[in-house]
């Protein structure tokens, strides 16, 4: 999957609510904060991580990289 930037970033809990892989912005914060989210194959935890070309975002079954 892939995820276009409209800016020069995105925030990484609303990257997972614009997607629609969550439901609201706190289970975008309690599922980063659990450790359930990863960027470029590392564990994140940060809620506002900002989100830049290039970027890999694993997430349960979905991966997305950041175009």
């Amino acid at each position: 999957m892939e995820f276009q930037l409209k800016a020069e970033f995105i925030e990484l809990d609303n990257a997972l609510k614009v997607m629609n892989l969550v439901s609201s912005g706190a289970e975008a914060k309690q599922r980063i904060q659990s450790g359930l989210v990863k960027i470029n194959r590392e564990a994140e935890t940060r809620i506002r991580r900002k989100l830049r070309l290039g970027d890999f975002v694993e997430f349960g079954e979905y991966q997305i990289r950041i175009v």
